[in-house]
């Protein structure tokens, strides 16, 4: 009987060992299935697929609950259906999975000890906590600010999600200060759509939005059409420029997806956001 105990324990181990080495394979797997993911242009497919990979990663993290390759995968999955699939239809629902993109995100970055009560203070204590990050660390902030952010453009009577602006753009800067081209220059993009998305008479600054998809334009090759989206949505409508809301759109239409192939998916989304822009023109300019 004695033997026996020690022997139990030690298959308990192994058993343990197995079953987190067989979830980290699985998500080395997952990696490829997310760039085929990002290279299909069925969007009803890519819809399909996406949700049912992010409940298996959400399983997964239930039985290696600090495996940061899925950690990171939630967050990024979970933003990306939100603006991809969900927001269009149901602001609501969209709401819901940014939220579970940035709570993903949180807790990726929380295993970094510098992390772990960055976020219980003011913005200064954030900014202090990032300076101790490196460009290694930019995928996970920019994906848990992306979250973020989509929640708060969301939920704009929320004033506790208002609030945390000042923590997303310090994210949001920590990522141009590391890598200003990742994502396509998806920090530049961002500070362009706030700064876009106020009218100057509010405090809006129309230039500095400008600015900032024209610098995401420059680093991304114009290839990554949300870029063209996002620049007609916020600066051109604010500003009422209707012949450059036109432009940017006519670009996106006439691009080919395989501008970019390893952003096929992103780039029919924009697609179909531009198309569903277009069709609100005369809602949005003032004749």
């Amino acid at each position: 009987m004695r033997r026996f105990v020690p022997i139990l324990l030690i298959a308990l181990v192994l058993q343990g060992c197995i079953q987190t080495l067989a979830i980290r394979t699985m998500g080395g797997i997952m990696d490829y299935g997310f760039e085929a993911f990002n290279e299909e242009t069925d969007l009803k497919l890519a819809e399909d697929a996406l949700g049912s990979n992010l409940k298996l990663i959400e399983a997964l993290i239930k039985g290696d609950p600090e495996n940061e390759r899925l950690l990171f995968m939630a967050s990024q999955g979970y933003s990306a259906y939100a603006l991809a699939f969900a927001e269009d239809e149901s602001q609501e629902r969209a709401k819901v999975f940014y939220i579970r993109g940035r709570d993903y995100g949180l807790r990726l970055l929380k295993l970094n000890s510098a992390m772990r009560t960055a976020f219980d203070g003011d913005t200064g204590e954030l900014q202090r906590a990032l300076q101790s990050l490196s460009k290694d660390d930019v995928p996970a902030v920019f994906w848990t600010a992306f979250g973020w952010a989509g929640y708060a453009n969301l939920a704009r009577t929320d004033v506790e999600a208002l609030a945390a602006l000042s923590k997303i753009s310090a994210m949001m800067e920590f990522v141009l200060q590391q890598d200003p081209g990742y994502y396509y220059a998806g920090a530049h993009l961002f500070f362009g759509s706030v700064a876009g998305s106020i009218p100057a008479v509010l405090g809006g600054k129309p230039e500095r939005a400008k600015e900032q998809f024209e610098k995401a334009l420059s680093l991304n090759g114009g290839k990554f059409l949300m870029t063209h989206v996002y620049y007609a949505k916020t600066y051109a409508v604010q500003a009422q420029d209707k012949q450059l809301f036109d432009s940017l759109l006519t670009v996106v239409d006439e691009a080919s997806l395989d501008i970019l192939p390893e952003a096929k998916l992103p780039n029919a989304v924009a697609k179909r956001k531009a198309e569903l822009l277009r069709e609100s023109m005369d809602d949005l300019f003032i004749e």
